[in-house]
């Protein structure tokens, strides 16, 4: 069992780890409403930065990760930023389409890799060979 100061440190990590998380999805996504020209672009892709730090951080949590790990969230992350790639691929134009339907490809793979990973048996766990 935790001690309280321990529960109360972990709420506040997670609250801040959150936090930083939406904050960065908000400035990069957001900064174009509000600034202009270069600093624009540095809130843009310094909220990136900062979001992809969080959330990779987020994604290492015991409870995340079982979630992220499930077949069905894994079936659905693959068809789902398939779908999104192939649509901004052919709706976007220039530069803009291809990375942003590269991103999604490059997540998509990924989940298409957690699925044939987790098909993969353990060799010899209680297999007896025949003679």
């Amino acid at each position: 069992m935790k001690s309280l100061l321990a529960a109360v440190k972990s709420f506040v990590a997670n609250l801040l780890l959150w936090s930083f998380f939406v904050g960065g999805l908000a400035a990069s996504t957001a900064s174009g409403t509000v600034l202009d020209g270069t600093q624009k672009s540095v809130a843009t892709y310094a909220g990136i930065a900062v979001s992809m730090l969080a959330g990779s951080r987020i994604a290492k949590k015991p409870r995340i990760k079982a979630f992220l790990s499930k077949p069905s969230t894994l079936w659905f992350l693959f068809l789902f930023n398939g779908g999104v790639a192939a649509y901004c691929y052919f709706t976007m134009d220039g530069v803009k389409g291809i990375a942003t339907a590269a991103g999604m490809s490059l997540v998509s793979l990924g989940a298409a890799g957690g699925l044939i990973a987790g098909r993969k048996k353990p060799a010899g766990a209680g297999a007896q060979h025949r003679a």
